[in-house]
């Protein structure tokens, strides 16, 4: 017999001693507790009954304590146990694209963890800064004490504590029902059913009302949410400096609509849910205790066993709750980023379709979906043993002490005692006044019950309030810091780099430059004194730059791609913010803008077609301006689209964007220019899809009309259209000199 065979039989043998043992232990003690008048069963079950509850603390608590201690990492980097489900594809599975998509996912969570720890950001959760937040909501939903939402709120609280009422009316009409009953008093019956059925009309008008009111309030609150919003996303650009100059919003599209959204409908829910029941258990207990007046017994003992139960068990659902609001606050995250990616894959379809970029594009898409499913199976995990727990306490724990409350007036109350001497038609009425206060007070605490768990579910309610609340007010606080110059975007050089040209205080670019408006007439030139052109990320393209632009100086800009030449037009245009020097610009004058800018790519707006000529004037502009249609059908002449005109009326609406190729569009975009008749025109390669002879026509009439052109090209031949021109090295150096007449434009900056 080999020694591993002995060893199992020694083990063997010692284990069949000890039981032996401990079962002659527990014989003794089961006959010493049946010598005490308990039997052998009842102390099976007791055995067995503890040896399960052991068992399940086992279990329980270790999971607990590793959920607990595991949901700040998870929430930081979405990652959860190998089983996510059946729908989220695994990266084991053996598949050479799963395998790069886990790396993707890795590399994706290590670059939000590290801009999360950079700017420092504070998690969403129920603190100081939440109050604050939701204080700063409150006070843009309800700007003043009398306005249409205090009014909203005043008929939803009458509403509330009319219902109240009504459940405690309705709550003594069923005792009264059962009293009868016992009685056999058919015509007193009788009498309270139809009082039943009269309540039923204005308790069901008051419940559909309250869902009503509840739904208008949401609407109110998020439209002063929207409007509010809308008002700082245009305010200085905004639109514009948040998603290109600020990386603190990658989506703001979501956080307008859809985090807005569920704000509101949580903000007016949560009022309800806390109202409501705080009414109830009010009046529901006063109910309670003048009932056992009636049973002449103590007001006190059952409200007192009551709160201290309620509070032990919150207390500890307090203690064991997971982070709702950050789990909540990540998953709308991930949400709002699958949007962005679906929605970016819509704007760039044709390019993706060309370069046949479908394969990266769904496996993008793939990416940020595992990312959600990780980041809800995360939350299915941490709510299934809280709800377990919290169920236990409000089914169970609460129904046993409700019990106790209900049972203590009659078992102590005096009224109606047993030993005093009365005849049978007393004893039936006591019987009666018994079944009467315990239906009632039956159906009093199942409302109170219910309204403690309203209240108990609230706090998940209020977490996940924080979490919205952190997005929504996180939103507005980045709109109110870029519309004052205050932006937060990743760099490419480090401080030290920067060699003085741009100053960082708490980790953020301070714009030190000025940009001055002239008002004198007689200078309307355009003045760069020590300029740095700087990207939104910090890459410092030309150290300085010194240069003055009159009118009537038409300016060719030219250079290698990357040098600086459209983020000079950014600059001057006011998008980009300016870090040291100064820009002196002329102030724009009503019916005469100082600048147009016409990109390569022109935007065509939703409208008529009179609307893409006018754009971003309106029609009242136009009428104020007093230009006629006949002025637009002349303008599409300069451009050589006149048969548009011919075509279509200029009310007719259609996708401009689709219909007009992109010659025409680069032509309606001129064709904006001489409607406003700007003094500077900032032409950035806007006629490369035009033929060179309408070319020629357009740059002769933007003269002819006392336009300064400043001007990116390739075209060789719209060099005799300038009369300086600005080279770019593409290496931070730069020359602004006046150009000769016959020069021809030279050959490195022809790429």
């Amino acid at each position: 017999m080999t020694a591993t065979a002995l060893d199992l039989r020694t083990r063997h043998t010692i284990y069949c001693v000890n039981m032996t043992v401990l079962s002659k232990y527990v014989d003794r003690i089961a006959d010493k507790c049946e010598q005490n008048g308990l039997t052998k069963h009842a102390f099976s079950c007791v055995l067995v009954t503890s040896a399960i509850v052991a068992l399940t603390i086992k279990i329980t608590i270790p999971y607990v304590i590793n959920t607990q201690s595991q949901s700040p990492r998870k929430i930081l980097t979405g990652k959860t146990k190998s089983n996510t489900g059946g729908l989220t594809p695994s990266p084991t599975d053996g598949s050479d694209e799963d395998l790069k998509l886990a790396e993707a996912e890795k590399l994706l969570v290590a670059q939000k963890l590290k801009n999360k720890t950079n700017k420092q950001m504070i998690e969403p959760g129920l603190n100081k800064e939440f109050l604050k937040q939701l204080g700063m909501l409150v006070k843009i939903m309800i700007p003043n004490s009398l306005c249409y939402e205090t009014g909203l709120l005043s008929i939803h609280t009458f509403c509330l504590i009319s219902r109240t009422f009504l459940s405690i009316y309705v709550a003594a009409l069923e005792g009264a029902l059962v009293k009868f009953i016992v009685r056999k008093d058919v015509k007193q019956f009788s009498l309270v059913l139809l009082k039943w059925f009269g309540i039923a009309i204005p308790a069901t008008f008051v419940n559909s009302m309250i869902r009503f009111l509840e739904s208008k309030l949401a609407l109110a609150f998020r439209t002063r949410l929207v409007r509010h919003s809308y008002r700082l996303y245009f305010k200085n650009q905004n639109y514009y400096r948040v998603s290109n100059l600020d990386g603190r919003i990658e989506n703001a599209d979501h956080r307008l609509t859809e985090d807005i959204s569920v704000f509101a409908s949580s903000v007016a829910h949560l009022y309800s849910s806390l109202t409501k029941p705080c009414f109830d258990l009010m009046l529901i207990g006063l109910a309670l205790m003048r009932s056992s007046r009636k049973m002449k017994a103590n007001i006190l003992t059952g409200p007192a066993l009551s709160v201290s139960v309620i509070a032990l068990t919150a207390h500890i659902l307090r203690i064991v709750s997971p982070k709702f609001g950050q789990l909540v606050s990540e998953e709308a995250n991930r949400y709002g980023y699958l949007r962005h990616i679906h929605s970016r894959i819509i704007t760039n379809a044709e390019e993706i379709a060309f370069y046949g970029g479908h394969k990266v594009e769904m496996q993008q898409l793939r990416q940020a979906y595992n990312r959600l499913v990780n980041q809800m199976n995360n939350i299915f995990s941490q709510k299934l043993w809280f709800i377990m727990l919290e169920q236990f306490f409000m089914k169970y724990v609460w129904s046993g002490t409700g019990m106790i409350m209900v049972s203590l007036p009659i078992l102590t109350g005096s009224a109606g005692d047993s030993s005093t001497l009365v005849d049978s038609s007393t004893t039936e009425s006591n019987v009666s006044e018994r079944t009467q206060y315990l239906t009632t007070a039956r159906n009093l605490l199942i409302s109170a019950a219910d309204a403690i768990e309203r209240l108990m579910s609230s706090y998940k309610e209020i977490v996940a309030l924080a979490g919205y609340t952190y997005r929504v007010a996180g939103m507005m606080d980045v709109f109110e810091e870029t519309a004052q110059g205050v932006y937060c975007k990743a760099t490419v050089v480090e401080n030290d780099e920067m060699n003085g040209i741009i100053e960082f205080r708490d980790g953020k670019p301070v714009a030190k430059g000025r940009i001055i408006y002239t008002d004198d007439p007689g200078n309307m030139s355009i003045t760069l004194r020590a300029v740095p052109v700087v990207t939104p990320n910090c890459d410092i393209v030309v150290p300085s730059l010194t240069l003055c632009i009159e009118p009537g100086v038409h300016l060719l800009i030219t250079g290698p791609n990357g040098c600086g030449k459209s983020s000079l037009f950014r600059i001057l245009s006011g998008l980009w913010p300016i870090y040291a020097g100064e820009l002196h610009i002329p102030r724009p004058v009503e019916d005469k803008p100082c600048m147009f800018y016409i990109p390569q790519r022109p935007y065509m707006s939703i409208g008529s077609l009179c609307d893409q000529i006018i754009y971003p004037d309106t029609r009242d502009d136009m009428k104020r301006k007093n230009i006629t249609e006949n002025e637009l059908k002349d303008i599409l002449k300069m451009v050589s689209l006149e048969h548009i005109a011919q075509r279509d009326s200029f009310d007719v609406v259609r996708d401009w964007k689709d219909i007009l190729s992109g010659g025409e569009k680069q032509r309606m975009a001129i064709a904006r220019l001489f409607y406003h008749k700007p003094r500077y025109a900032l032409l950035d390669e806007c006629t490369s899809a035009v033929s060179i002879d309408v070319e020629s026509s357009i740059y002769e009439i933007a003269k002819s009309m006392g336009i300064t052109l400043l001007t990116i090209t390739h075209r060789p031949t719209l060099w005799k259209y300038h009369t300086h021109i600005l080279e770019f090295d593409g290496l931070g150096s730069w020359r602004f000199r006046k150009m000769d007449s016959n020069e021809q434009q030279k050959e490195q900056f022809l790429h």
